[in-house]
């Protein structure tokens, strides 16, 4: 067992995981896209984003000072939260009289600790194709690793589409003084996903490993139409009108995976 790392003071290293999960459906109406746009922002309201980060707090081990969230007119939701790595609860010269702690003790590190999260339904106008996008960032500085929260987050979300970047900033000093830029192993984000999501998804590493930055691309490889169709009217599509419905769902995935425009 490798032996832990003496430090000198606190540990400043920064430790960002960074997502994009992507949803994506079918739904043939304005009307059944509408319903679509609803749906997703009663699914994933500001407060169902907030009971679902305040999860992730208790998983990665770190204790919240402050919420704050909105729900947006006509669409989409954000809430941002604040975490410390300590605890700050009431102590026994809190009740004392005894002057209150400094502001700037509370609030030391905040900069670097804390945990966002933003959703955006969009429709094609033309193709019926309907997205919705989440971005999440978990953004903790000390001991506690945001990588701890990965799977959590992926199964929390109908995650067809998965973009995910690690990175670790800055530095910290042991007790004879050497910087440390990194204070774990790490050689991929893969590492840090069960068996049933490696065995879900097609995945492709890129990664700067004398940065510290680690990148990981996430397909979902089971496709079943019936699961991607949302609304009255898709319920009574023909053959054809099935098999072209699949190519423009396909074809929505794959350019949100490989970040470019394509053909049909």
């Amino acid at each position: 067992m490798k032996s832990k790392l003496k430090l000198h003071g606190f540990n400043n290293l920064t430790k960002t995981l960074s997502f994009n999960i992507y949803d994506i459906c079918y739904a043939e109406t304005p009307q059944d896209q509408q319903a679509y746009v609803e749906y997703i922002n009663q699914m994933y309201d500001a407060e169902r984003l907030t009971q679902i980060l305040t999860e992730v707090v208790d998983i990665i081990g770190a204790n919240i000072l402050n919420i704050a969230r909105q729900d947006y007119d006509p669409q989409g939701a954000s809430v941002t939260i604040l975490i410390s790595e300590e605890p700050v609860t009431p102590t026994e010269s809190q009740i004392e009289e005894s002057p209150g702690p400094i502001p700037e003790i509370i609030l030391a590190h905040l900069d670097k600790s804390h945990i966002t999260v933003h959703t955006y339904p969009e429709i094609h106008p033309v193709d019926g194709i309907a997205t919705f996008r989440v971005d999440i960032d978990v953004s903790t500085c000390g001991v506690i690793s945001p990588l701890k929260a990965l799977n959590f987050l992926i199964h929390q979300f109908e995650s067809d589409i998965v973009t995910v970047d690690y990175r670790v900033r800055g530095f910290t000093r042991d007790v004879e003084g050497k910087k440390h830029f990194i204070d774990h192993e790490i050689n991929s984000i893969q590492n840090y996903l069960s068996d049933d999501t490696r065995d879900g998804y097609q995945m492709t590493d890129v990664n700067v490993y004398q940065e510290n930055m680690f990148h990981t691309k996430m397909l979902l490889k089971e496709f079943e139409l019936d699961s991607y169709l949302f609304g009255d009217a898709t319920s009574n599509l023909s053959t054809e009108q099935r098999a072209q419905v699949t190519e423009r769902v396909k074809h929505e995935m794959l350019e949100i995976f490989y970040a470019r425009n394509m053909s049909s």
